[in-house]
């Protein structure tokens, strides 16, 4: 299968960034949509995008798409498609759904019609009436939008914000893909500095460790296609071997996540030494208002409280006229900060030079970003010399 059509769905207003992901992986043909985007590639590219892709959701195969106007046409057409060039006699395949603007909008129905269409043509492969389901896992799903029905297989399992770092929780996380979301739409460059002053259990600097070390993040997990026989071993083997050559160990980070609440910052330096960058991040006790660097440049990015529960709005309205008095100081620095709090601009002090929405979970945000100036060409290339 050299040339097989794979979908990686994004967060809505990070398609771009995820686009950019798969073109640097070098998967040129890419069809960018709303929610997901679509690229032409081989068997390895299922291997490759898994652990690489940091900000998407999920890799699937797109198994077919037509217009299904009844449910005839569903089954029909979900029959015609190729099940048996991927799913073995012995696999589970159970159907998820979802029907938006649609004739065929009963979704138990649209699920029960193509399962049995796979059923119809796994049968006539395997000559058998009856398939036990104990094997690899294939989770195939129907989505109808405006009549149009996309078939698709996942091949992630676990969502891909599941790096495997994090098996301990904490309140309202920020999800490892839009934290990674976060650095990258930022300026911030391996060889600077990086603050998250607000950092909670630390997911912003892991991830900003894990992008300036260059290590894949799915490294440390698995997929729901490591099982499918249709996919040899041999491809995984050489994508992790490919991962872990391409990891930078030499380069020595400058990052630091600081929180007031050192139970949280406990939690931190577990997801940190998890992630295996414990020696990259340095984790402070340290409340923002006493907060300051020795360096001329560098990058703060933060996702603080929203206060989007009932009487916290006056403390997270002094909390970012706060962060606007302690940030004059970071005078030559770029500040990047999610939040869903209305008029933020004006509780900070200064309009964002630019800002971009973006979902935090259903929390429609902005990221607002402030830009200092580019670092002299002369700066030492040792940010640590700044001290």
């Amino acid at each position: 299968m050299d040339h097989i059509e794979l979908i990686a769905t994004a967060p809505f207003g990070l398609e771009a960034v995820v686009a950019r992901e798969v073109k640097q992986l070098g998967y040129e043909d890419v069809t960018v949509e709303n929610g997901r985007l679509t690229f032409i590639a081989d068997l390895s590219a299922i291997c490759r995008t898994n652990l690489w892709l940091r900000t998407a959701d999920r890799v699937l195969v797109k198994m077919g798409s037509f217009t299904a106007l009844t449910f005839d046409e569903l089954f029909e057409q979900t029959k015609a498609l190729p099940w048996d060039e991927w799913i073995p006699v012995d696999a589970e395949f159970p159907v998820q759904g979802k029907s938006v603007k649609s004739r065929l909008f009963s979704v138990p129905d649209c699920q029960a019609i193509v399962k049995k269409a796979v059923v119809e043509k796994l049968k006539q492969r395997y000559h058998q009436e009856w398939f036990a389901e104990t094997g690899p896992r294939y989770n195939i799903e129907v989505a109808l939008l405006k009549d149009e029905a996309t078939l698709t297989i996942d091949t992630s399992g676990a969502g891909l914000h599941k790096r495997g770092y994090r098996k301990l929780g904490s309140t309202a996380p920020l999800k490892e893909t839009l934290a990674a979301a976060l650095v990258l739409l930022s300026y911030w460059r391996p060889e600077r500095p990086l603050i998250d002053p607000l950092c909670g259990s630390g997911t912003i600097p892991i991830e900003a460790a894990l992008i300036g070390l260059n290590i894949a993040p799915g490294l440390g997990r698995e997929f729901a296609a490591e099982k499918w026989p249709v996919i040899p071993a041999s491809l995984w083997k050489e994508a992790r071997v490919e991962a872990r050559h391409l990891i930078s160990h030499d380069r020595e980070l400058e990052i630091t996540g600081s929180d007031n609440d050192s139970e949280v910052l406990s939690l931190a330096r577990h997801h940190a030494e998890q992630a295996g960058v414990d020696d990259q991040v340095l984790f402070r006790h340290r409340s923002l208002a006493n907060y300051s660097s020795a360096y001329p440049y560098g990058c703060v990015i933060t996702n603080p409280p929203y206060g989007e529960r009932l009487g916290e709005s006056g403390a997270v309205e002094n909390l970012y006229r706060e962060m606007g008095r302690v940030f004059q100081a970071f005078g030559t620095w770029s500040f990047y900060i999610l939040t869903a709090y209305p008029g933020f601009e004006r509780l900070f002090g200064r309009p964002a030079d630019r800002k971009r929405k973006l979902y935090n979970g259903r929390i429609e945000c902005h990221y607002y970003q402030f830009f200092g100036p580019r670092p002299p060409r002369d700066l030492p290339v040792d940010i640590r010399q700044a001290e």
